[in-house]
């Protein structure tokens, strides 16, 4: 491995083409993949490993599902890209209206980033307002208006935001503590008829997993709604993967605006922006808001997220929660019984530890976890044989191809990671 990072190093900043993918903050040298199937990763030593990074989320149903792999290949025989609309992009925006009640039209893209990109500027252009509200500690991609106070990798790395981005555009994002319901009225009250939209992460899964408090979202819709002000839901993470329809359909909470990715493309890259029919038409070439792709909706992508998505519409959701569930249960045990403080915060099928002893409910509070101790656990964990985020501050994700066998496994090196600490 060292032999591969130190020729990337020379040829890609910093190794990687994304920066928490480079194990700063857990130390030692990052794993270079070969190959994955089921519930593995395999590294270019031949070493395999029970993944639960899950390339960050998007292989719910495992690496090179049949079906999945069938799809991309029966499309890669028909062409790569076209540049032209194609059948598959239709069949994929059916489908996720079907799923989601508060999409009307979907624009497909391609990558997360480039959707929470272009709700915001659609959302300006709609309100014709410029100011947007954000929650410290959830990431949104790094679109300039979105990366303040960001979480994920910019808060794995200590840094607060990024050079690059102008002083002026980034004073017109206003960053508020999530859950923090007092203080996001208070900056209405301040500026509500300045403030275009409200982007949140209904489940923030890039500080690692916290879960909105009773009320924090229904407080977002009711007071946006009254301000006509957007609300945009960013389920990138959480779409598809907590319930078919997403969180918004777990807890009744209706956005103006959704963001998509990571499942809806089955692995490979895409993103997607849905809402309601009058937002929705002033994109161009109905309405005067520009976003364009040469790569979007990508064949390619459209048929791997369409044969992922067939099988999800039928999938057992609480079956794969119970396995979850049972993973966090036997590795809070272990910990109580070693007497380290940890904290679990789960949502569905995913969830993170976080070494401290206090809840966790904002960036805050995440923030006090000893990242040096998760550090030591996570090499302890490599070492007997489970690949976990290379960072504190994100999430773990369970997949349908995780066995019993798999969570015994997980248990047993956590037995073994524990020593260590």
């Amino acid at each position: 491995m060292e032999d591969w990072f130190a020729e990337a190093k020379k040829i890609i900043p910093g190794g990687v083409n994304s920066p928490v993918r480079a194990f700063g903050s857990v130390g030692g040298t990052p794993r270079f993949i070969r190959e994955a199937s089921g519930s593995r990763i395999t590294d270019e030593e031949g070493r395999s490993y029970i993944d639960y990074m899950a390339s960050w989320g998007p292989m719910l149903l495992g690496h090179g599902h049949p079906a999945v792999v069938a799809a991309i290949r029966e499309a890669a025989g028909r062409g790569t890209s076209y540049g032209a609309p194609t059948r598959l992009e239709v069949e994929m925006a059916q489908r996720i209206v079907e799923a989601f009640g508060s999409i009307d039209q979907v624009r497909m893209v391609s990558s997360g980033t480039e959707a929470t990109m272009t709700a915001i500027r659609l959302a300006r252009g709609f309100t014709g307002r410029d100011r947007i509200i954000k929650f410290t500690g959830c990431y949104h991609g790094h679109a300039d208006s979105l990366l303040v106070k960001a979480g994920s990798g910019v808060a794995t790395l200590g840094i607060p935001g990024s050079p690059g981005i102008p002083g002026p555009l980034a004073e017109l994002t206003i960053a508020l503590p999530y859950n923090d319901t007092a203080a996001f009225q208070e900056a209405i009250r301040r500026y509500g008829s300045e403030v275009a939209c409200v982007i949140v992460e209904p489940v923030a899964g890039n500080m690692g997993v916290v879960p909105a408090r009773p009320g924090f979202l229904e407080t977002l819709r009711e007071t946006t709604r009254e301000a006509a002000i957007l609300l945009i839901f960013d389920e990138v993470i959480t779409g598809f993967r907590v319930s078919y329809g997403g969180w918004q359909q777990a807890c009744g909470i209706t956005p103006d605006l959704t963001c998509l990715g990571k499942i809806i493309g089955g692995g490979l890259p895409v993103g997607a922006l849905g809402g309601r029919r009058e937002i929705m038409e002033r994109l161009a070439p109905t309405g005067p808001v520009y976003q364009a792709g040469t790569l979007s909706g990508n064949p390619l992508a459209m048929a791997a997220g369409i044969a992922t998505l067939d099988i999800l519409k039928g999938a057992d959701y609480a079956a794969l929660e119970e396995t979850t569930e049972t993973l966090c249960r036997g590795l809070l045990d272990q910990f109580k019984g070693k007497g380290i403080p940890v904290r679990i915060n789960r949502v569905a099928s995913m969830f993170t530890l976080f070494f401290t002893d206090g809840e966790v409910t904002d960036f805050e509070t995440a923030s006090r976890s000893d990242t040096k101790r998760f550090a030591r656990f996570f090499q302890g964990m490599l070492a007997a044989g489970v690949y976990l985020a290379p960072a504190q501050f994100e999430a773990v994700f369970v997949s349908f191809a995780h066995t019993r066998e798999d969570i015994a496994r997980t248990l047993e090196a956590c037995e073994k990671a524990l020593r260590t600490l």
